[in-house]
Formats: C-alpha cells, structure tokens, sequence
C-alpha cells in the first residue's frame, strides 16, 4: 500500500514514545515497576536502545514496553475502559513522509493481511494476552499478536494497533489519538476501548516494541527519536520514562509510572 502521506515532523514526544495496549504500566530505574491499589496490581518494564544518546539533538532510538494487569488473590480482573499514556517531552515522533493506515482496512484482517494492507505504515509489534469469561463455561487465555500502525482518526494523529488471535479467531483494532499537554510529561496517548468488545475480555499482559527507519525525500527518518539533554557536568541522568493510568469498568482509575537512565555522548 502506497498510503496517505501527511504527517508532522518535530512532535515533541518523549524520549521514549509510543505505547501500547490496554493493560498497564510502570516501571522504575531496574527493573520493573509493580504498584498495587486493593487487590489489583499494576506493573510494567520496558526501555530504550540505544542508551547513549546526544545531549543536544534528537538521535533514533527504539522502544519496548511490557506491563499487565492482576490480582492479588487470582480473582477476576476488572475490565479497561480507557487507556492514558503520558509521555516526556525531549524526545520526536517524525511522522512526515510515513504512510498512514486507515482502520477500515484492519477491521476483520488477520495479522497476515494488515500487512498486506499497512505495511509501509508499520511502525512495531508485539503480543497481548487478554483474560476471557463467558457465564456458565470456565475462563481461557487469549494469544493475540499485536501490529502497531502510523494512522490518523477524525484529523488527529494516532498510533492503531492491530491485536489478531487465531484462537478463537479476534481480531482487535484499538486507536491510541496523540495530545499535546502542559508539563514535564505533555504527550499524552489515550485509547477508548470500543464497546463491540463486550464485557468478556479482561486485558492481562502486553509486550511492544516501536521502531521505524524510513526515506523521505532522500533523506533518512526515525520515526522515534531522544535525546539525553542532562547538565554538562554530568555523563548520566535519570528522567521520567511514562506515567500511565487506566480506568475501570465503573470510573475507578489505577495507575503507575516508571523513570529510566540515559548516557549522554558529544556528538
């Protein structure tokens, strides 16, 4: 596919940006993050390569983030209604010149046939393991396989992730629209869980990674770029990675955030 090509370069996302599915976050500086609320826990890792970055300009980095949801006591897990993801500001997401994906043709395509359809919009994947209970039969797992795509959604730019499992046949399609906030973390990703979804599937666990080189014009492109912008007396920092929170079925809102290190270089 050929794609729309629009986009706006210079985003100023996080060092890190760009994630992912309904399910949860958090992580600190090793290791990951568990952060509890009653009886639920929500947790998360993940981090960026390369680690030594510029001070001073933005370098291309790739992106991994994991977390899940779960119970103390292995009761059921509640069900997501929105996903918020906030994002610190020194880093890019360079959509210029990056195909788009419209969410029309991910709608009842297996992961073979998104690519099809998306692959020159393709910007990472991963896995999503969702909880299933249907009255008067014993709960299963779900194994999906996660695209994530570059798109846009009622002229706002979005990231769409495509969650296909092949059994039982799902597929999911769950745009994440990008806002621009005041603050240390002013990007912010926030995903609606569609109610066609029903009140069966309870997310679980998630694993992503985003990262995308491209052309444009005869020049090369990241579409996820940081730097390390840490005072010049020092080598290595630490910085806010994300901030997440989810909220539940019945307006309850859980959540976690995690910080990272980074090294910075001279050039």
């Amino acid at each position: 596919m050929r794609g729309r090509r629009r986009g706006a370069a210079g985003l100023a996302l996080g060092a890190l940006v760009v994630a992912l599915f309904a399910v949860a976050i958090g992580a600190s500086t090793a290791g990951g993050e568990r952060t509890q609320d009653g009886h639920l826990i929500v947790s998360l890792d993940g981090g960026l390569a390369p680690l030594t970055l510029p001070r001073d300009r933005p370098a291309p980095v790739a992106v991994r983030l994991a977390g899940g949801l779960q119970t103390t006591d292995g009761s059921l897990l509640p069900r997501v209604t929105r996903v918020e993801l906030s994002l610190p500001g020194q880093g890019v997401l360079d959509t210029h010149g990056l195909p788009m994906c419209p969410t029309r043709k991910l709608r009842d395509a297996t992961t073979d046939g998104a690519l099809e359809a998306c692959r020159d919009a393709l910007v990472g994947g991963g896995r999503l393991e969702a909880q299933v209970h249907v009255p008067n039969q014993p709960p299963f797992a779900v194994h999906a396989k996660l695209l994530a795509f570059n798109g846009e959604v009622r002229g706002r730019r979005a990231v769409i992730f495509h969650g296909f499992a092949a059994d039982p046949p799902t597929v999911v399609v769950l745009p994440f629209l990008l806002r621009l906030e005041t603050g240390r973390l002013r990007t912010r990703l926030v995903a609606d869980l569609p109610p066609e979804l029903g009140p069966w599937p309870h997310f679980a666990h998630f694993e992503v990674r985003l990262f995308r080189r491209f052309r444009f014009r005869g020049h090369d492109r990241s579409y996820i770029s940081a730097s390390c912008p840490i005072p010049k007396q020092f080598t290595a920092g630490f910085f806010s990675f994300a901030k997440a929170s989810f909220t539940l079925a019945g307006g309850q809102r859980v959540g976690t955030s995690i910080t990272r290190s980074c090294r910075a270089r001279a050039n």
